[in-house]
């Protein structure tokens, strides 16, 4: 998702800095990568400084190989930035969630989803916006097999989801993308959740 929405920020903002675990972005004149470990990102904290802050942090039970790892990137990191952000001076706050966040939820990935919606709302930014995506499609940098399986189904039954059920339909990662920079053009304070759709006539990103 970060290397979706690195053009449009580019695009938006006079100077971007982006944090990850690994390089992955090309040199860019306004660009200022940075490689951090998310355990000691206090350490670091001054890379933090700006006026909004694009989150999309987040990996997989799969991937992450237990509860209590995927609770550790995709809840505590994210807490912990965002934290660490506002003490920084950091104004707005944009996050990507999933659709189905509820911290009252009895199913695991979306309670923390919930949980991790709560806990950066209650941080006293100007505003914090909150996307809440169906099934992405698109290319990832990593093979996940049950994904490409989940993508497959998400094309096909796109079409039967309407009126209420349109914000279950699959969408293209780029559409979260832009949609998540696009919240930056709102002057409005507070906390925002916005469920983004796929663009019409527009078709999802290929396959690899």
């Amino acid at each position: 998702m970060g290397r979706r929405c690195l053009p449009l920020l580019l695009a938006r903002y006079a100077r971007v800095v982006a944090l990850g675990r690994r390089r992955v972005f090309p040199a860019h004149e306004r660009l200022a990568e940075h490689v951090v470990d998310f355990e000691r990102l206090a350490e670091q904290a001054e890379l933090l400084r700006g006026d909004d802050l694009f989150c999309c942090l987040g990996t997989t039970l799969e991937a992450a190989g237990s509860r209590e790892a995927f609770r550790r990137v995709d809840h505590d990191y994210v807490v912990a930035l965002a934290r660490l952000a506002h003490e920084q001076g950091v104004r707005r706050f944009f996050l990507v969630s999933a659709l189905g966040a509820d911290a009252g939820s009895r199913v695991f990935y979306s309670r923390v989803k919930g949980e991790v919606e709560k806990a950066v709302g209650e941080l006293p930014f100007e505003a914090v916006h909150i996307l809440r995506p169906s099934l992405l499609l698109g290319a990832r940098e990593e093979s996940r097999p049950a994904e490409r399986v989940g993508q497959l189904f998400g094309r096909l039954a796109g079409p039967l989801f309407v009126g209420p059920l349109a914000r279950y339909r699959a969408v293209p990662a780029a559409d979260v993308a832009a949609a998540l920079v696009g919240c930056a053009e709102s002057d409005a304070g507070g906390v925002h959740v916005h469920y983004p759709r796929p663009r019409a006539g527009r078709r999802h990103d290929p396959e690899p």
